[in-house]
């Protein structure tokens, strides 16, 4: 199984990184350590959202989609921002 995912920083709420991965138990841990360069700084970060592929590359494709289009990565950060206030 394959995921695309989306982790927040716990430093700085306003800030999101997306990625997709094969162990997503595995891959917070590395960015929680400081061996993801591109997340070091905003450490801790905290998973908050995910989608579950069959294979890498509809995952990649997936991640892809919403790094390269706001239109597509609008609606979700919106609907992921929406689930913090029912926290």
């Amino acid at each position: 199984m394959w995921y695309f995912y989306v982790l927040r920083s716990t430093k700085d709420q306003e800030w999101f990184y997306k990625g997709s991965t094969n162990d997503l138990k595995r891959r917070l841990s590395e960015h929680n350590a400081g061996e993801v360069v591109s997340s070091q700084f905003y450490r801790p970060l905290k998973l908050v959202y995910y989608e579950a592929f069959v294979s890498e590359k509809a995952a990649r494709l997936r991640e892809a989609s919403v790094k390269k289009s706001g239109s597509v990565w609008t609606p979700l950060s919106k609907r992921i921002k929406a689930s913090f206030d029912q926290e």
